[in-house]
């Protein structure tokens, strides 16, 4: 047979995603040359992979999910060679495919990326942000090997792997009335707009802190893009909360943040590592949670300020 790993890996780039544009874009690599790598697949297997639709990009024809399924077992087994010829050489090389809950792809992730291939420059990562359904559907479906989330509503069949704890802030415009506050409880902000993350996971512990104290938020927006939540609440539309606090103290629109620690007891989020339970380890795998386990530590978060 006369086709190539790398052929397979942006075939099955334009499965998961449905698109040629973002196959490419989550490979790094150009548009026609993943048209060419599943045009030769389809000339050497003699069978159609995919139906083309204008408006809805490409679906997988029967023999495509087929080949799909096949396609990931083929590139597993390749990276199992290259664990096994990095054990015998005692090096860390190969591909790692690392999922992020989305609010930490901008802060954590590239802090974390770059000191991981500082120490392993034979390592390739490859990245997928999404939500807490998206990133266990994406580990069951064996698309990525690990994922940086929140340690809530974990099934059984994942394990988790703790690396520290956020608390909530309060984020105030740093005009705000409140901004020079050293700590601040929901009571006082319950009448105030509040602007949501909408986000699942996120939404639903925010919602949850008014829940328990008794009070009910007054919402005037929700977004689940955090940039634009940062520039809402900077230019004074709203407060809201968060978890996670950017060394960048600006938001989007040029307009200062502050973020004041919210009071009471309620219990800090987790961040950590999610994996299937029943998956195979490999030495890369090890490797990266050994340095998430160095880096991600309280009190000092990649991309993030101390608290």
């Amino acid at each position: 047979m006369r086709f190539t790993l790398r052929q397979l890996s942006y075939f099955i780039a334009a499965g998961e995603t449905g698109s040629v544009t973002r196959a490419a874009e989550s490979v790094n690599i150009s548009q026609p040359s993943v048209s060419a790598a599943i045009a030769h697949l389809e000339k050497e297997f003699g069978v159609q992979l995919f139906v083309r639709q204008h408006a809805q990009g490409l679906s997988l024809t029967p023999a495509g999910e087929r080949l799909l399924q096949a396609a990931r077992k083929s590139l597993r087994s390749a990276q199992d060679l290259y664990d096994l010829a990095g054990d015998m050489a005692g090096v860390v090389s190969g591909q790692i495919n690392v999922g992020t809950f989305r609010t930490f792809g901008a802060l954590i992730i590239p802090e974390l990326w770059r000191s991981f291939t500082e120490i392993y420059p034979d390592v390739q990562i490859r990245l997928t942000a999404g939500n807490e359904a998206e990133l266990m559907e994406q580990l069951r479906k064996a698309r990525i090997d690990v994922a940086l989330t929140y340690q809530v509503h974990l099934a059984d069949d994942m394990q988790f792997l703790p690396l520290a704890e956020l608390p909530t802030y309060v984020l105030l415009a740093a005009d705000h009335p409140l901004a020079d506050r050293s700590s601040l409880n929901l009571a006082e902000l319950a009448a105030d707009p509040f602007v949501l993350l909408d986000l699942p996971l996120s939404r639903q512990y925010m919602l949850s802190l008014f829940e328990r104290s008794g009070l009910t938020p007054k919402i005037i927006a929700e977004s689940g893009d955090v940039a634009m939540l940062r520039s809402l609440v900077a230019a004074g539309i709203g407060y809201s909360l968060m978890t996670s606090r950017p060394l960048n103290m600006r938001a989007e629109n040029d307009r200062p943040l502050v973020y004041v620690p919210l009071e009471g007891d309620q219990a800090p989020l987790v961040i950590g590592l999610a994996s299937l339970k029943d998956m195979q380890r490999t030495r890369l795998v090890n490797a990266f949670e050994d340095h998430c386990r160095d880096t991600i530590v309280p009190g000092n978060i990649p991309g993030m300020r101390s608290f």
